[in-house]
């Protein structure tokens, strides 16, 4: 019999990429996003779609509606998608008893989820990271005297609030020091990753590089084979930690090789465009698995929409120019598919309300598509805590 899942985002690449795989696997999915138009509407992966309530701007009525869909089409499956995460991951004790959360316990998430936490998490587990502290202590003042730094706040996502500061730097102003931190920074080649394991042991793993940048957000990335060194680290991370469900993270590679994390993503990232459809549809479903979910053909994929708009910044200058044209004509768009056409047919106006945001009130896209799901607790994410929202939430 057809599992029921329910996806509780569905307008960016990765939420489309997790409905064509589950699907794939068998399941009936849904999904659920605060927006009425979104990428995944159109998909024959998708059964339904519902508008449901932003997290951050009104979190009692986003669990009525979550809770409602549930009940009302019998769901057997709920799995998050982005920022969103903590959200859904706070309703386990509403879930019925049969409905399987895809995701780690809520004060894991949390826990790693804070910038400060995790590092001290790291330590704990014997791993290396960089020097981090919060901005307004002593500690944080004698990094900068010492070392260049990086300043971004402890809950934060999609680089909002990101800075760099050269050795000996201020801080900047304009986001509240107690709720940042100022880690050392790492010079290296940066990588991300993402995993996912049941009971501590990864199932799923893939790390990749950036090669087309919309801010700090990756839109144009590549499959990296050569990484054992954070291969092992991750491993051991998630071993330490009991993990179980979609883990990501940010890596510096130093000169000499070594991988240091900057941040945890407790939550599904672009990686997942690199899994085995079938294979990881398996391991999402509790299937056993006798080897670890491989990849799928192509190295390299991208989010063209944003990666032509990336172009066109260069058209001034025409070797780069000429060098983003051959990349975004030689790399497979994350949301093509043949046998699912319509999301990519579509993308403009089914993304309009992320564009317009970036069009007419200059947000990046990161900012665009994430502002109203991201978790900013006021009080460091205790239980499930009233929200500060950002300008323009």
């Amino acid at each position: 019999m057809a599992r029921s899942v329910l996806l509780t985002l569905g307008r960016l690449p990765k939420g489309l990429e997790l409905a064509r795989c589950l699907h794939r696997a068998g399941c009936t999915v849904y999904v659920a996003d605060p927006f009425g138009t979104h990428l995944s509407k159109l998909s024959n992966a998708v059964k339904k779609s519902f508008k449901v309530a932003a997290p951050n701007r009104n979190e009692p009525q986003f669990r009525r509606d979550i809770l409602h869909i549930i009940e009302e089409y019998k769901i057997d499956m709920l799995a998050p998608v982005s920022e969103e995460a903590l959200f859904v991951a706070a309703l386990a004790d509403a879930l019925p008893e049969h409905v399987e959360l895809v995701s780690a316990p809520f004060e894991d998430l949390n826990r790693v989820h804070d910038k400060l936490e995790f590092i001290g998490i790291v330590h704990k587990a014997g791993l290396n990271a960089p020097e981090t502290w919060r901005a307004n202590t002593k500690g944080a003042a004698s990094l900068i005297d010492r070392s260049e730094t990086v300043f971004k706040p402890i809950l934060g996502c999609s680089g909002a609030g990101l800075a760099f500061l050269p050795e000996a730097g201020d801080l900047p102003n304009g986001f509240p020091h107690e709720d940042a931190i100022v880690q050392q920074r790492i010079r290296g080649q940066e990588i991300s990753s993402l995993s996912y394991a049941r009971n501590g042991e990864v199932l799923a793993s893939v790390l990749y590089k950036g090669l087309v940048y919309a801010g700090t957000v990756s839109t144009c990335f590549e499959r990296l084979d050569d990484q054992k060194r954070a291969e092992d680290w991750i491993r051991r991370f998630v071993a330490h930690e009991n993990w179980s469900g979609f883990i990501a993270f940010d890596f510096i590679v130093d000169a000499d090789g070594v991988p240091w994390p900057i941040e945890c993503n407790p939550r599904l990232t672009s990686g997942l465009h690199f899994f085995e459809h079938e294979a990881l549809g398996k391991a999402l479903l509790g299937e056993q698995l006798e080897t670890p979910v491989g990849y799928n053909p192509q190295q390299r994929f991208q989010e063209g929409h944003t990666c032509l708009t990336k172009a066109y910044e260069d058209f001034l200058r025409p070797l780069k120019f000429i060098r983003r044209l051959g990349l975004l004509f030689s790399t497979r768009d994350v949301l093509w598919s043949s046998k699912d056409p319509l999301p990519f047919l579509t993308m403009t106006p089914m993304s309009w309300p992320i564009l317009s945001q970036v069009i007419f009130k200059g947000a990046s896209f990161g900012e665009a598509a994430t502002r109203d799901i991201e978790w900013l607790p006021v009080n460091g994410g205790e239980g499930t805590p009233r929200l500060r929202h950002t300008s323009g939430a």
